[in-house]
């Protein structure tokens, strides 16, 4: 079985993840006066964060955003974005790429692009798209997780079937 992700949005999140049994965190809403506090936060539970840097308001999206989020000790990132993916991993950072799948051709397009960015991971979506997960399985030897819309315990248990790594959610009652 693979691990549980903390998939936060706000501040209600982020306590309930501080208490709960994940070890990573992924911020996917906050602004750079928050920053520091929440990886201190972590930091001092023994949990790694990872802040989804297209929604990091006030934190360029380029190299400078990246290099100041290493110097606050992020544990990585998270993108969509190729350039910063690239920004990310080569200023020693961790990182993840969401992929949003939406139809066969986006599953081929994803793999090709997985396969040039080289992200230490990758965050499919929504994560309930088995189809993709075992996909990509098969063709790229990135750590995958799985994101989006999972609600249930089995949902979870079909995402790790598929060969997903992980899986990130917002259901706090999953983040056992």
């Amino acid at each position: 079985m693979g691990e549980i992700i903390a998939a936060v949005r706000s501040r209600q999140d982020m306590e309930a993840a501080l208490r709960s049994g994940v070890s990573i965190i992924f911020l996917l809403k906050t602004d750079i006066n928050e920053l520091a506090q929440s990886v201190k936060m972590a930091h001092a539970v023994g949990k790694k964060l990872f802040v989804h840097m297209d929604f990091a308001d006030g934190v360029g999206k380029d190299g400078a955003g990246c290099l100041y989020l290493k110097g606050l000790s992020v544990d990585g990132i998270i993108s969509t974005r190729a350039s910063i993916i690239k920004s990310a991993r080569d200023n020693g950072m961790t990182t993840v790429q969401r992929v949003f799948i939406v139809d066969s051709h986006s599953i081929v397009t994803a793999a090709d692009t997985m396969q040039k960015n080289l992200p230490d991971m990758i965050e499919l979506m929504p994560g309930i798209a088995t189809k993709a997960i075992s996909f990509f399985r098969e063709r790229v030897s990135i750590p995958i997780i799985a994101g989006g819309l999972i609600e249930t315990s089995d949902e979870v248990e079909l995402a790790y079937r598929a060969g997903a790594n992980a899986v990130s959610t917002g259901r706090i009652d999953l983040w056992k």
